[in-house]
């Protein structure tokens, strides 16, 4: 009889333990990119483009196209992920020919490919050649936060032939403040 009561004890406390650390267990985190694999709090390689791992898989953050246009235009602010404000001050360099008029368009989207701001940067120096030519263009805009806070930023090589085969652009994403 103490045995049966002994083991009727010892099981109420075994489900007692078990159903307390049941509850209190860590859930599991779904990661299925770069920032939730941050915002999980998982370690962050410092490469170019930044890396993370969770749980064993590799999530690489979205940088745009940037890496395979660096021979052609090159973005100093903002940089991709940034978080932006209105008014945006836009510079880097490209090449002389990336301009037609010492000017090329600049669009601003919002998440869902909506246009919320248009311009045109403009050649700090004389952009009649190959090499790299400072630019600078300024954005303004208001954004739809309440559904996201994520855009894209293109850079337009200027075409006036408006043949497609010389298309040609800079896209990488931005947050907005």
């Amino acid at each position: 009889m103490k045995w049966s009561v002994f083991l009727v004890i010892l099981i109420a406390i075994g489900a007692g333990v078990f159903y307390v650390t049941r509850d209190s267990a860590p859930e599991s985190v779904v990661v299925t990119n770069f920032q939730e694999c941050v915002e999980a709090g998982n370690p962050v390689m410092e490469s170019y483009p930044r890396q993370c791992n969770h749980e064993g898989e590799n999530f690489v953050e979205e940088i745009g196209n940037e890496l395979e246009k660096s021979d052609l235009i090159r973005i100093t602010s903002p940089r991709p992920n940034e978080e932006i404000t209105s008014p945006l001050t836009i510079t880097g360099e490209a090449r002389g020919y990336w301009y037609f008029e010492a000017s090329f368009p600049i669009v601003l989207t919002d998440w869902d490919g909506r246009i919320i701001a248009e311009g045109y940067a403009t050649a700090q120096d004389d952009w009649m050649t190959e090499e790299f030519v400072p630019f600078e263009a300024e954005l303004t805009f208001t954004a739809d936060t309440s559904v996201s806070k994520r855009g894209t930023l293109i850079l337009k090589k200027d075409n006036p032939s408006g043949l497609p085969e010389h298309d040609d652009a800079l896209e990488f994403p931005v947050y907005f403040k």
